[in-house]
């Protein structure tokens, strides 16, 4: 009995520590999420919607603003995830690379800008601790992953466009 009376507490607990999660979400990046998607909505509809289509429309008619700039700046003033947003913006055929860029660069731009990705925090300070402790700066670290997180971006970028123009291609066929 005490073994099936374990059992039955065991999943019972996995079950609280799922509500507790979601509490904390609730409470923590939930209100944070809504707040900043109705701040962006509303800048956007006071910009004018077809306006904000068109400088996005522009901005990416070039491979390097639409996979390293678009990205960076999506990540770095609306953060993980409401960076992803900045995707509706972009015709259809780019939506897939600007979204496998974006997620690409949550984690290295946290070095240097810690806000953009702060529930990551933690994975970079670990690596920054060992770095540390093997006599390496810090700040060398956080520049060196920024600058491979963008050339990792521009190819996963380029790479996804190319791979999403071939499955377009095809099923057009």
């Amino acid at each position: 009995m005490k073994t099936l009376a374990k059992i039955a507490e065991g999943f019972i607990s996995l079950f609280q520590a799922g509500g507790e999660n979601l509490v904390g979400l609730i409470t923590g990046i939930l209100p944070t999420l809504i707040v900043l998607i109705t701040f962006v909505n509303a800048l956007i509809k006071i910009i004018g919607e077809d306006k904000v289509q068109r400088v996005a429309q522009r901005a990416t008619k070039n491979v390097f603003s639409r996979y390293i700039i678009l990205p960076f700046i999506s990540v770095f003033f609306l953060t993980n995830p409401m960076c992803y947003t900045f995707g509706k913006f972009l015709k259809e055929k780019y939506k897939p690379a600007f979204y496998d860029a974006a997620v690409s660069f949550v984690h290295p731009i946290t070095g240097l800008f810690p806000h953009a990705n702060s529930a990551e925090l933690f994975v970079y300070l670990g690596i920054a601790q060992g770095i540390q402790k093997l006599g390496y700066s810090q700040g060398d670290l956080a520049i060196r992953y920024f600058v491979v997180g963008l050339i990792v971006i521009f190819i996963r970028g380029i790479t996804t466009e190319f791979i999403t123009n071939k499955m377009l291609s095809k099923k057009q066929v």
